[in-house]
């Protein structure tokens, strides 16, 4: 079946509908909004290091009181993922992301005039923060819909934004610095961001719709061939599910409305409808935020997961190089370290992307196996001991880390965990336990550091954290397993109590009935 798009009057303002799910089309222009949103909202916040020494300075505060201003800012980001879920459900991705633009914008224009660490806190911890969690969500959950069979890949490749932006951002800011000034370095930064706003414009909506190939009844239809219509069309709805995206096939059969029955039990004349107009369907009532993903035990594990790992995320690059210094290595050597950790964080995105492209292929057990090796990493660092130690730790846990940042949001959209029908709501949620774990771990590494007096401890910390992540992972596959035995199971219970109803002479009456008529035939 040939995929076409619908003419559009205002393409600024109206979704692209297509007949299934394109994997590409206006997709790629969604993926090139994706890589610079992830540029200017990731790449700002681990590039925001080079405004340190300035701002305590400025402020007189300690590095403690200044690095709360970007815990503050993931905090917020984070927390606030459900909003961002509700908001994108009730106006739209589009709006939603434009209007993280502005305010992500106006927290860093705002901060640039700020006269304590507490005008930071307010501008761009709550108002910035804010604003990533408005920008970056909706455009991953919209970039996962225009693609099915490329998800991964595309997804992968997109998320390098931010490992490019550190690359770039850090040196040409602190260039700019020595020219203009710190405050004025912050308020371009904070302009540049407005660019947001340009990709949240780029953002259309997707509606997958399938094309109706019977127009009229014929008039000599016999009963038993509109059932056969009804069933077949039943058996669509329920096939959609598993696609991702909501392929419409009757009036039912829309987003919010996708249950089916395999014996549809509905009247003649609803058929007869389905056959003889060709009307569009009604618009979908969509859930605000549904929460019926916490009733689902794979995604509860995968929650988990998300919640362990995200100890394991930060450690490397806020103790690399006090680790590197305290084994008496030097600045620029240190810098070295931490860069190589950034390249190979992007061609683990890659590959990451790469690998789980290809069909047929169990996603999370490819996930299961890059958490592993993550952890391998993790524990390996306090084993180093000199220079090349360290570069190879780094660069190891750099491509492992890759593979599991750039793809631990998108596998939400498989039907291991939620799948795609429920993403939206999933990632909110998902991203909101994660927030968690990310305020509460760099204070409880740095208890460790402070007690210990070794920067080590640290990394066994997140490498614990990250192995416990590893546990529920695994879990995840079996839950959805058993998950989907014990329905198939419940149903099949219900239609054995159904037979049981009916009395236990119901079939021998019938043959009585039939004997009895067969003597009388016979008298005759």
């Amino acid at each position: 079946q040939k995929m076409t798009v619908k003419a559009v009057k205002m393409p600024c303002t109206t979704p692209n509908v297509y007949t299934k799910v394109p994997d590409g089309g206006w997709g790629w222009t969604i993926a090139f909004a994706f890589f610079f949103v992830e540029a200017l909202t990731y790449g700002i916040i681990k590039s925001f290091g080079v405004f340190f020494n300035d701002l305590m300075e400025s402020f007189d505060e300690t590095n403690s009181r200044i690095s709360w201003i970007i815990s503050i800012c993931v905090f917020v980001q984070t927390f606030t993922a459900p909003l961002s879920t509700v908001l994108s459900n009730r106006f739209g991705h589009r709006f939603v992301v434009m209007a993280g633009g502005v305010l992500i914008s106006t927290g860093m224009v705002t901060a640039s005039f700020a006269r304590s660490v507490v005008d930071m806190y307010v501008t761009i911890g709550v108002i910035s923060g804010l604003g990533y969690c408005l920008s970056f969500l909706p455009t991953v959950t919209i970039l996962s819909q225009y693609f099915d069979k490329r998800r991964s890949l595309v997804t992968a490749v997109a998320s390098t934004g931010e490992c490019f932006a550190v690359f770039s951002f850090a040196p040409a800011i602190t260039a700019l610095k020595e020219q203009i000034g710190w405050r004025y370095s912050l308020l371009s930064v904070g302009v540049l961001q407005l660019s947001i706003v340009v990709c949240g414009s780029l953002l259309r909506p997707i509606i997958i719709k399938e094309q109706e190939e019977v127009k009229a009844k014929p008039p000599e239809e016999p009963t038993e061939t509109k059932y056969m219509l009804e069933n077949e069309q039943t058996r669509t709805s329920i096939e959609s599910i598993d696609s991702g995206v909501e392929i419409t096939t009757s009036p039912s059969n829309v987003p919010g409305n996708t249950k089916a029955e395999p014996k549809s039990e509905e009247p003649k004349e609803h058929t007869q409808i389905l056959v003889e107009t060709n009307s569009p369907p009604p618009e979908p009532k969509t859930k605000l935020l549904d929460f019926s993903v916490m009733r689902d035990y794979s995604f509860i594990c995968y929650a988990f997961f998300g919640l362990f790992a995200t100890l394991g995320f930060f450690a490397p690059s806020l103790y690399i190089i006090p680790l590197s210094r305290s084994l008496g290595i030097g600045k620029d050597h240190s810098a070295y370290i931490l860069s190589a950790m950034a390249i190979a964080e992007v061609f683990g995105r890659i590959s990451a992307g790469w690998v789980l492209n290809k069909k047929p292929i169990r996603k999370i057990y490819i996930e299961l196996i890059c958490v592993v090796l993550l952890s391998v990493a993790l524990f390996a660092f306090p084993f180093a001991s000199e220079f090349w130690g360290l570069m190879t730790c780094s660069i190891f846990f750099g491509f492992m880390l890759g593979t599991v940042a750039g793809t631990h949001i998108p596998l939400l959209a498989e039907d291991d965990v939620v799948g795609i029908a429920k993403m939206s709501s999933a990632a909110g949620v998902y991203v909101f336990i994660q927030s968690l774990a990310g305020l509460a771990g760099p204070p409880l590494a740095g208890v460790l550091v402070d007690t210990t007096q070794n920067y080590s401890s640290a990394f066994y910390s997140c490498a614990a954290g990250m192995v416990l992540g590893a546990v529920f992972l695994s879990l995840v596959r079996p839950c959805k397993a058993g998950l989907c035995h014990c329905r198939q199971q419940r149903a099949e219970e219900s239609a054995a109590e159904v037979v049981s109803d009916l009395p236990d002479d119901f079939i021998e009456m019938d043959i009585g009935k039939a004997e009895n008529s067969g003597k009388g035939c016979d008298s005759v």
